[in-house]
């Protein structure tokens, strides 16, 4: 296996990590309208506990994304030129919506004024749902391919973007990651927050099934390479466990499954994707590969003894933060000064 292998193998992981982790975020600030609904201050109570839930971990979690953004600017250049000139409109608004959802969360409490806080809370919806479907059409698109022309530029429009397997793509994301978080919050919480998002994982997790099965196999019979079917397999497996394990109330269970299927998921659409990059729709020979893609192997090399150091301190870090503050928390947990930062107790 050489360096250029390796390098797509480290961006699938760090991607697969983002997706799990910044999913089950995206799936918290999903459900403020149904979990923290109302105005009065018992269900802005509510809404701070879904904050803390993801407070000590959140910005943590978006590392993977800069990370996994930095390394396939090193790594393939001529990918990442390709793919942030050509879907610049929807890696825009992901932007966009992931800046006013950061501001949202940190401003939250700064003023103690109702409306300030329903401002915020709008802004940490649309910073949720925005990215969580947008994202799942962006990796549709490059698994399916796209009109790429003789000199490794995007020549389609953004409504090309919008075709049948790209929006079930995002409609996938979205419903996944909506229940992900759910079972996410029901994991974190106590008392009638668990409750309520125990009922809401069990409506999520049938529609999820259905339309994240239809993508898995959609993507292996259009895209998939014959070893791939195993992990169709295990996505499907691991979702109908979800169903299962949320009728049961076993919310622990649930998120290792929601993550082990989101997981498989990313992991299919890589493979599925390997050895190209971005594959063109125009002509096979102007599509985007591992080789024609990346850098000089001498820069690669820098960058595999850099991660070799960084990676183990990184992953060290994240895992002693989520241990630190792995305890519920409930209505009770939460001070009625509404200035104090997220994430206090």
């Amino acid at each position: 296996m050489g360096l250029q292998e390796i390098w797509f193998i480290l961006i699938a992981v760090l991607f697969t990590g983002y997706f799990v982790l910044e999913g089950f975020d995206f799936g918290v600030g999903m459900h403020f309208p149904v979990l923290g609904r109302g105005r009065t201050a018992e269900a802005d109570t509510r809404r701070r506990v879904l904050l803390n839930t993801i407070g000590p971990v959140w910005d943590g979690n978006e590392v993977w994304l800069i990370t996994a953004g930095g390394a396939l600017f090193a790594a393939f250049p001529e990918w990442y030129a390709t793919l942030f000139s050509g879907f610049y409109l929807p890696l825009l608004l992901i932007l966009l919506a992931l800046i006013v959802r950061v501001c949202a969360i940190e401003w939250r409490g700064k003023i103690d004024d109702p409306a300030w806080r329903r401002r915020c809370d709008w802004g940490i919806i649309f910073g949720s749902w925005v990215p969580a479907v947008l994202w799942g059409v962006a990796f549709a698109n490059i698994v399916r391919g796209v009109a790429i022309d003789a000199d490794k530029q995007y020549i389609g429009g953004f409504f090309d973007l919008l075709n049948p397997y790209a929006l079930l793509g995002g409609a996938t994301t979205a419903l996944v990651f909506a229940l992900h978080g759910a079972v996410f919050i029901a994991l974190k919480t106590e008392g009638e927050v668990r409750t309520d998002a125990v009922a809401l994982s069990r409506k999520l997790a049938v529609p999820a099934v259905l339309v994240a099965g239809t993508f898995v196999v959609w993507t292996q019979l259009a895209y998939g390479k014959g070893w791939t079917i195993a992990l169709v397999a295990v996505a499907a497996v691991s979702l109908l466990a979800v169903v299962a394990l949320t009728v049961a109330e076993r919310e622990g269970w649930a998120f290792v499954f929601t993550t082990v299927a989101i997981a498989a998921t990313v992991v299919l659409l890589f493979a599925s994707l390997f050895p190209n990059v971005m594959p063109s729709t125009l002509d096979p020979a102007w599509s985007l590969t591992i080789e024609n893609a990346s850098s000089s192997p001498y820069t690669l090399k820098v960058m595999t003894w850099a991660a070799a150091f960084m990676t183990p301190v990184v992953l060290a870090y994240q895992g002693w933060t989520y241990w630190v503050f792995r305890r519920r928390l409930s209505t009770d947990h939460i001070p009625h000064s509404i200035g104090l930062k997220i994430g206090s107790k």
